[in-house]
């Protein structure tokens, strides 16, 4: 067993080292003299290559299963570059022994392509040249400069396109990372290959060069250095030259053949010949060709022994094809399957998996539509990356759908299948929002804010100017509903938060703190509990942001505690630096409101007598409290200032339930809850002197 992973790991080793060997090897070739034995082995092993990277990219379904091409194409023209170089230098050494003096390869083309005719091999190389250097090569390049730039430009579209179908619950996670890596490896390619297509044109170039310097470096060795006459030394150095320049030139024109068909390559599940056979698979394309071949070989003067054949294969193609056309279709076992039956009734139209869900009137389909951007899927998109930052987990995918049972202009938010918010907009109108500053009206649509409740109109975009001359806020309607969205999913953390959501938590939690995960789950605390214990601190405005932290004071509550209401207060006596420096900044003063002493004896008195109530002050006392409490804080809340509600631990929950309907953004503290140090303002006193009182007679109701 230990041989097999030894093996395995000297060949992982082996694979990794085969690149920079062959390249120390190229270089070798271009300044290390070799025999021309090697020659041989060389130049077949170039067109051996060359071959095999012209049938991949024939094969290719895309171009990106093809994404290693460009770096392909560097290093087999360097490949062909190096055996340039030494066969050149073999040419010029040893040229005037004769033409075998450079391998057996060279003297082949030299003798069999072009019949041992310099001057026929001239033009044969010639022609090569041309047809790959201004036809293939400068094609291909210009076709893929300008898929790159065409690449580049659709990139943010194709992002936003998958975060739309990411929002919309059409991709998970996962598909939709795998998606964005095909966009940015698609841009890469492109930009790749369009550098490429250099390589083979600066390749062809070279070949012309080296060309030139053999013949001229083989005549003037060849007549003062070795004695060989005019004609002599041209009859062998230019032979040599054109082999040598033949041999090199058909790699490069499939290489360039295979470039060209890689950028021209359209994305399909088929390879490229099984495309173009179905796509030429058509009797309508057959029969004019046979009936135009058989015209022209009725023509005078035609070769009709070679036209008219050459139609009447045409017209047996068509009829092959129109046979083929009209023929049944065979039906095979996936097509015996019966029909789903229109009476059936398939669980995924009872349920719905998504937690969020934002449901739209067909008249602001348009805010969704990726022709016009989908302004507000991206909205959306930077909702959740943000809250799930501040909330300290992965908030839900929000699944986007239309609804024929609302009004056109209308949208509804849901949270685990309640609902949550819904409004009305306008799409081709803006919102101007009055938060109390507005010199003078603005004449519009006249609404309430959907998300705070202020005084709102709604105007045509060409009042936008005089509505934020006169003091007006003004937002676009994708705004409007991504600032509900996002307000609804702020205050409905804790539905969004579940045993999966914890589990992640605790395994992110594991790689840096192991032991602390350990002494936390399965004891003292078991995964459920842990949840709750989650719910009920996202429900009173704590986010989870610092989750360690947290941890550590649920291991330490637990050891004391494992009672879920103490638990719970016990973690939030740990954890206070933080809840506080969620409601002011560290260098602040913290606002408060406290209960008088008499007020806070009467909760206490109500939580003894109603003991595991969920909620023990007694209704006509909690009325009044909320309204003491609503008008101490209004000053506060008007001029959007962050305070606090203190109060002792154990009145603490009870009023903290009795407030959260009423006031939601305004935490709850107990005394031991504010860090040490922490500096407190006292804005009032609720049933004390200087704030709104409760009488004694209310106090004692």
């Amino acid at each position: 067993m230990l041989n097999k992973i030894n093996l395995r790991v000297w060949a992982s080793a082996s694979k990794g080292a085969v690149l920079p060997v062959a390249t120390l090897m190229l270089v070798m070739l271009m300044v290390v003299p070799i025999p021309a034995a090697l020659l041989d082995v060389g130049f077949t092993l170039n067109i051996m290559i060359s071959l095999a990277v012209l049938m991949v990219a024939l094969n290719a379904a895309k171009p990106l299963d093809f994404s290693s091409f460009p770096t392909v194409l560097l290093f087999a023209t360097l490949l062909r570059l190096a055996l340039n170089v030494a066969s050149t230098r073999v040419v010029l050494v040893s040229g005037h022994e004769g033409t075998a003096a450079a391998g057996h390869v060279i003297e082949a083309f030299g003798h069999f392509l072009i019949g041992g005719d310099y001057a026929v091999g001239i033009f044969v190389f010639l022609i090569l040249m041309i047809i790959n250097l201004v036809v293939v090569t400068k094609g291909a390049g210009r076709v893929a400069e300008v898929s790159a730039r065409f690449t580049l430009d659709a990139m943010p579209g194709k992002q936003m396109a998958i975060d739309a179908d990411l929002n919309a619950g059409l991709l998970t996670p996962d598909e939709a990372k795998h998606r964005r890596q095909e966009v940015a490896t698609e841009a890469d390619f492109y930009g790749s290959m369009d550098g490429a297509s250099k390589f083979v044109k600066g390749d062809a170039v070279a070949g012309v060069l080296i060309l030139i310097i053999n013949i001229v470096g083989g005549l003037v060795l060849g007549t003062m250095s070795h004695g060989l006459s005019l004609s002599e030394a041209a009859e062998t150095y230019i032979l040599l030259a054109i082999g040598d320049a033949l041999v090199a030139s058909v790699p490069a024109l499939l290489l360039s053949i295979a470039a060209a068909s890689i950028v021209t390559r359209v994305s399909s599940p088929m390879d490229l010949s099984t495309q173009i056979s179905s796509q030429f698979g058509s009797s309508r394309a057959w029969i004019p060709v046979a009936a135009i071949l058989t015209l022209l070989g009725l023509l005078p003067g035609m070769p009709h022994l070679i036209v008219l054949p050459a139609a009447a294969l045409a017209g047996y193609v068509a009829w092959k094809l129109r046979k083929a056309e009209t023929a049944k279709p065979v039906v095979s076992e996936v097509d015996l399957a019966p029909a789903p039956s229109p009476n059936a009734i398939g669980w995924d139209e009872v349920s719905d998996n998504a937690i969020i869900g934002l449901e739209l009137g067909y008249g602001l389909i348009s805010l969704v539509d990726e022709r016009k951007g989908a302004p507000l899927m991206a909205r959306i998109t930077g909702i959740r990356r943000q809250l799930s930052k501040e909330l300290g987990f992965v908030v839900p995918l929000v699944r986007v759908r239309d609804e024929l049972g609302l009004g056109p202009n209308s949208y509804r938010i849901t949270v685990a299948g309640v609902v949550a918010g819904e409004d009305e907009i306008w799409p081709e109108d803006l919102l101007a929002l009055d938060a109390g500053g507005a010199l003078e009206k603005v004449e519009g649509r006249e609404v309430r804010d959907p998300t705070f409740g202020l005084d709102a109109v709604w105007i045509s975009p060409s009042k936008r100017a005089d509505a934020v001359v006169a003091g007006y806020t003004v937002v676009d309607p994708s705004t409007v509903v991504a600032t509900h969205l996002n307000h609804i999913i702020a205050t409905t953390a804790a539905d969004l938060f579940g045993l999966d959501e914890a589990q992640k938590l605790l395994d992110a939690l594991k790689e840096i703190s192991p032991q602390l995960v350990q002494g936390l789950t399965p004891n003292p605390l078991p995964l459920a509990s842990i949840a709750a214990l989650c719910r009920a601190l996202l429900a009173e405005g704590v986010p989870l942001k610092d989750f360690r932290r947290i941890a550590e004071a649920m291991v330490d509550a637990a050891a004391e505690d494992a009672d879920p209401i103490r638990l719970l207060e016990g973690v939030r006596h740990r954890i206070g630096a933080l809840i506080v420096q969620t409601v002011v900044p560290i260098r602040m003063p913290l606002p408060v409101l406290t209960l008088d002493a008499g007020l806070e004896s009467l909760i206490h008195q109500a939580i003894r007598a109603g003991q595991g109530a969920a909620h023990p002050i007694e209704p006509a006392l909690g009325q009044r409290i909320v309204q003491a409490v609503g008008e101490a804080a209004g000053p506060l809340l008007s001029q959007a200032q962050r305070f606090a509600i203190v109060t002792s631990p154990v009145a603490r929950r009870a009023l903290a339930r009795l407030l959260a309907p009423h006031l939601r953004d305004v935490p709850v503290l107990s005394f031991l809850e504010i860090p040490d140090g922490k500096p407190v303002e006292v804005v009032a006193v609720i049933g004390g002197g200087g704030a709104p009182q409760l009488s004694h007679q209310e106090l004692a109701a």
